[in-house]
């Protein structure tokens, strides 16, 4: 791994708009700089191997340029999130988010460090559905009451539109208030693609470039 220089070197590890505190993610992601050209897969097998349980290093892509990894962040313009709300029913689920995609501006307020913050929590939403839980994908979340899931694409704008800002926006405009708190968890982010509302692989441009390298005839 390579370090930084100084009085004080730093291994040169960065993350990439990391998921909030308390949240489940399945799509984390960050830079590695190396002293020395390693493959790919061989990297995640160590990384992976000294991992706690239940974190797991699922992928690892060399950039294709200096370029390349400067901007890796930048294509992070969004995040599809899942919002598992326990003891809310799909009826009363469909109609809060209804009633959020209708207004033109949610209004939430957040504690920062520079004390109370507004903003406007609907612009940042690309989608917003409802669909009732599968009964037999309850894992550890309470109780044989209803369920309801939120899906949601968030495109990261400035300030932040976290997952529990669009709870309050949802609150705020439908009084939805589930009585146990939301299991909230990433399942991708990446570039937002506008046409479908998806959100699709960041590490794509690195995939492609290093295939052509690779090819015959390509340049490594």
């Amino acid at each position: 791994m390579a370090y930084s220089a100084g009085f004080t070197p730093h291994p040169k590890v960065s993350y990439a708009n990391a998921a909030p505190t308390g949240t489940g993610s399945e799509a984390e992601y960050l830079e590695i700089a190396l002293t020395e050209r390693r493959d790919p897969e061989v990297l995640r097998d160590l990384l992976d191997d000294f991992m706690p349980d239940g974190l797991d290093i699922v992928d690892a892509v060399e950039t294709a340029t200096s370029a390349s990894a400067s901007d890796f962040a930048h294509r992070l313009e969004a995040s599809t999130w899942e919002i598992r709300l326990d003891g809310v029913t799909p009826q009363e689920a469909e109609r809060a988010v209804a009633a959020f995609l209708a207004a033109e501006t949610v209004e939430v307020q957040r504690q920062t460090k520079k004390g109370i913050r507004t903003f406007d929590a609907r612009a940042a939403v690309a989608s917003l559905t409802s669909a009732e839980a599968d009964p037999q994908d309850r894992g550890d979340r309470p109780g044989e009451g209803p369920c309801a899931i939120l899906r949601l694409v968030v495109r990261h704008l400035t300030p932040v539109v976290r997952p529990d800002d669009v709870l309050s926006g949802l609150r705020a405009t439908a009084d939805l208030a589930p009585p146990v708190a939301a299991a909230v968890t990433r399942l991708a982010q990446g570039p937002l693609d506008t046409e479908s509302g998806t959100v699709t692989d960041p590490l794509a441009p690195d995939r492609d470039a290093t295939a052509v390298a690779t090819a015959p005839g390509g340049s490594a």
